[in-house]
């Protein structure tokens, strides 16, 4: 949630992040309406109060001299009428500031690219070569239909399109990711946590997800409660209306879960892969620091993510994000991490991550003091795909495939995996 005390000194400034995003700035002008409007009505309520306090002593004045009351009386009265006009009024101004709060999404930062399409983004680095295949390469969802690891008919058949079933060395890989991405970050200082995936309306407006973007995620018929459509809600919402020591930060956190997201995605390929899915699984990163040290830990998570994909053989560049691009709602900065797939014959998006500033730590109450007794203030939270698996298993099948159909399994998974192809 951004600051209105801070922006409402410098609307302008707001209404320009606003519209480097692709936005209508209209709210930030409201927000200037609704102000000032606030602002006066709680100068004519002070002018009343004293007037009633006035009023109030003059009434005990005349009651002993045995002079008549009622018509200051009747003064009063309307005094106490216009007050509680006047309480209804600015109760309505906050709720409507809250809910135009609620609206806007972060603030970029300064070294953000302006820009409104991922033309804009900038390139920060590219690691590996894509290979240059001897045979010709098959996209990942005929590898898994020919090895009878994916089974997308079952999938289909059981719960509608956009659903993935994994056999045998299909399932192992994607247990065996889960288990090394987590253990490696958990040698990068990050502590496990295993979360509902059902969380209450609440919580996924701590995050961002509501009310924005109520349309894509799965509620829960009858229930003030929803799917997660990230675990980034669960593991930021883990220190909701909680106060950090300083000396606990940076804390970070990671976790795998299940994800579910009403995804629309394009028609063709998109429907037959593991990149566009209903259900998806995710190795989250989340980290709580103070505000001067968001930045470098920016930077450390999306090395950890980077690292992960190198590990895995996986040709990837990072891009930090222009302004109109960035997908997420609370960031304030974003670098997206993308592999090379040969099937699109293109970098795709497998890992974001992310500084929120104290975007989020606002909407969830979440702040930090550096010792008992000192004002505490808003933490910055990040977050980061670590990564998402499913496409991170497109990525080995389709890099990593043989001339004879089968795929090689990355050396770091292998003890994981037991054995060194898929498919044999």
């Amino acid at each position: 949630m951004i600051d209105i005390k801070k922006w409402r000194e410098d609307i302008t400034g707001l209404r320009s992040a606003m519209e480097s995003r692709g936005l209508d700035s209209s709210p930030a002008d409201r927000i200037v309406e609704l102000d000032k409007r606030r602002r006066d009505i709680l100068v004519q309520v002070e002018d009343l109060r004293s007037k009633r306090n006035t009023v109030s002593k003059k009434i005990g004045e005349l009651m002993k001299k045995g002079e008549p009351v009622d018509e200051i009386k009747a003064e009063t009265k309307k005094i106490g009428e216009d007050i509680k006009e006047f309480d209804a009024e600015l109760s309505g101004i906050e709720d409507e500031l809250n809910i135009i709060a609620l609206s806007i999404p972060n603030v970029p930062m300064e070294d953000v690219p302006h820009g409104l399409s991922e033309d804009d983004n900038v390139i920060i680095k590219t690691v590996g070569e894509p290979k240059k295949f001897t045979f010709t390469p098959k996209p990942h969802w005929e590898i898994g239909t020919d090895l009878d690891i994916l089974d997308n008919e079952r999938a289909v058949k059981l719960s509608g399109a956009r659903f993935n079933m994994f056999k045998g060395d299909l399932a192992k890989l994607q247990r065996s990711l889960i288990s090394y991405m987590i253990d490696t970050h958990i040698k990068n200082g990050f502590q496990e946590v295993f979360a509902p995936v059902i969380v209450n309306a609440e919580t996924a407006l701590g995050t961002g997800q509501l009310p924005k973007f109520a349309g894509d995620m799965y509620k829960i018929e009858g229930e003030d409660q929803f799917l997660i459509s990230t675990n980034e809600i669960t593991l930021v919402n883990y220190h909701s209306n909680e106060t950090i020591l300083a000396e606990s930060l940076p804390a970070r956190y990671t976790g795998y879960a299940l994800c579910f997201r009403k995804e629309a995605g394009a028609a063709g390929r998109d429907t037959r892969g593991l990149i566009r899915v209903h259900q998806f699984e995710k190795v989250e990163m989340v980290s709580f620091c103070k505000p001067e040290d968001s930045d470098s830990e920016l930077n450390a998570l999306t090395e950890y993510a980077g690292f992960l994909l190198e590990s895995l053989g996986l040709p990837y560049r990072v891009s930090l994000m222009c302004t109109g691009d960035m997908s997420g709602f609370s960031a304030a900065k974003s670098f997206d991490l993308e592999m090379w797939l040969p099937s699109y014959e293109k970098y795709v998006e497998v890992s974001s991550c992310s500084n929120c500033t104290d975007f989020q730590a606002r909407r969830a109450s979440i702040k930090y003091k550096e010792t008992q007794g000192k004002k505490s203030e808003f933490v910055h939270t990040l977050n980061g795909s670590g990564l998402a698996i499913g496409r991170t298993m497109a990525g080995i099948l389709e890099n990593h495939q043989l001339e004879d159909g089968t795929v090689a399994v990355p050396e770091v998974l292998v003890p994981y995996m037991g054995k060194e192809v898929i498919g044999q």
